[in-house]
């Protein structure tokens, strides 16, 4: 056979190969109507609904196949891993990479070979975003989102791009034994992803001592801490232990003074018991450098630990949040309260915290009383006697009701006068380690004993339910007691 012949054949094959794509993108756009509700179709020739036939899977199988059949491409990329000679050769399909994204149509316009230069971790994961390219489908861990996320980004493939932050608002929590969320809330605040960025800023406070204990705290940013602990709603232990956290990641970081100053400011010294205070103090390499920076906070919180609360603030406005508790998982402060088969019936408990933080209300104790109802009923669907005929009641589903929890002070409130008391309830959606992650959190108001968003979206009668655990609701309730001054000193 003369070469010219050779070569009529090759490129006959070729032009098979590119009909033989084009016809399947046709027909996989034809799939996704199909993939689509629609309303039945009717014969013109009668009212017999027309039946659909729908082979998706089969053809997704067979556009997957043509990754992994060279005879049939009209182009190749080349990838190629920065810092390494490794070249990884992908036989493609024009037609299908530009139905996906722009940037490879514009790149293959007049050549049939690309050569692109990814980062490391991109290029271990250019095999997978080009599958998906093929197959609109794809498996994704927690420390593949960030790299998936910059490919469909640079390449400019839309859906990918929402399909990934998607799950990374979902995975907060994962069984990887790697803390990622920080790293995603960098990655976010770099993209400007703001969304992104405020779940995974929302989900470090609710599971503070959880990432206190794993190996991505040292990775916090200089500016991700600061914007942590200007908050009052992160959930720790106590004070202190958020202290010794901080400690050990200014020794291992060792940022600039100016950051460790406000680091070390943002710490509420009021919060953390006096013969604590004075272990830190003698005790501190840290705060032995940096005492002359927060020798105030230290004077004031010792004033506050000495004086009565109501005599103390007179004098110092009560609004400063170094006076506001964050929410303290410690028993002083609260208890968690694990109700089984929540769906049940009603459950009541008790439980005490300390009146305040100060050392005046060490020895003094609230009974709070808690009562639990998974079908509690709002007013306006309570059975009511009818107008029009006489001892007959509205008929209300059982369904109708939603689940309800009241907090309420077993003592009177002159026992308390000048303490206020706003109340937490965070809820368990998994155990990771033999720890326990918060998503749900709910705040009552100062004056009210239930909340009434509470458990709103929950359905406690599935078990696959995202609030339950094991077919148990876990609560934990904090109780946040703040001081207010009852009379204000002349100065």
């Amino acid at each position: 056979m003369s070469g010219a012949e050779q070569r009529g054949i090759g490129s006959c094959g070729r032009c098979l190969a590119v009909a033989t794509v084009s016809l399947l993108c046709i027909a996989a756009r034809a799939v996704q109507c199909l993939s689509s509700p629609a309303p039945p179709k009717f014969d013109p020739g009668g009212n017999v609904p027309a039946a659909i036939i729908n082979h998706s899977l089969m053809l997704i199988q067979r556009l997957q196949e043509l990754l992994n059949n060279a005879n049939t491409s009209d182009s190749t990329l080349r990838v190629l891993s920065s810092g390494s000679e490794e070249v990884k050769v992908f036989h493609t399909h024009q037609l299908l990479l530009s139905l996906q994204s722009e940037v490879l149509e514009s790149l293959f316009y007049n050549q049939t070979t690309v050569t692109l230069q990814e980062p490391m971790d991109c290029a271990l994961l250019f095999e997978k975003f080009i599958r998906y390219l093929y197959t609109g489908e794809l498996a994704v861990h927690p420390n593949q989102a960030i790299p998936l996320h910059q490919l469909a980004s640079k390449y400019r493939v839309a859906a990918l791009q929402r399909g990934v932050t998607d799950y990374m608002k979902n995975h907060l929590v994962s069984e990887s034994s790697q803390g990622h969320v920080v790293s995603w809330y960098h990655y976010a605040l770099k993209t400007g992803d703001e969304g992104l960025q405020e779940r995974c800023l929302q989900f470090l406070a609710w599971n503070l001592s959880a990432v206190i204990s794993s190996s991505e705290w040292v990775s916090v940013s200089d500016n991700l801490m600061v914007s942590l602990l200007q908050r009052s709603d992160l959930v720790v232990q106590t004070e202190l232990e958020l202290y010794n956290a901080i400690e050990e990641w200014i020794s291992k970081k060792n940022p600039d003074a100016p950051i460790v100053e406000k680091v070390l400011r943002t710490i509420r010294y009021a919060m953390i018991s006096p013969i604590h205070l004075f272990h830190i103090q003698k005790t501190s390499l840290l705060l032995d450098r940096y005492y002359s920076r927060v020798q105030d906070l230290f004077f004031q919180a010792f004033q506050f630990h000495s004086a009565s609360p109501l005599h103390f603030f007179k004098y110092f406005d009560v609004n400063c949040s170094m006076f506001v508790p964050r929410n303290y998982l410690s028993a002083s402060w609260g208890s968690q309260w694990i109700i089984n088969n929540p769906a049940r019936d009603d459950r009541s408990t008790s439980f005490q915290t300390q009146l305040g933080p100060s050392s005046h209300d060490v020895g003094k104790r609230v009974t709070w009383n808690l009562l639990f109802s998974p079908r509690w009923l709002p007013v306006s669907l309570r059975p009511v006697y009818s107008d029009s005929v006489a001892n007959t009641m509205q008929s209300v589903r059982i369904e109708d009701g939603r689940p309800r929890l009241v907090i309420t002070p077993a003592m009177s409130s002159s026992d308390f006068a000048g303490v206020s008391f706003q109340k937490t309830i965070l809820v368990g959606i998994r155990r990771q380690q033999g720890k326990l992650y918060v998503k749900h959190v709910y705040n009552f108001h100062q004056s009210t004993d239930e909340v009434a968003d509470f458990l709103g979206q929950a359905d406690l009668q599935k078990r696959t339910s995202e609030y339950l655990i094991d077919n148990s609701l876990y609560l934990h309730i904090i109780i946040k007691p703040v001081y207010h001054s009852l009379i204000t000193a002349k100065k």
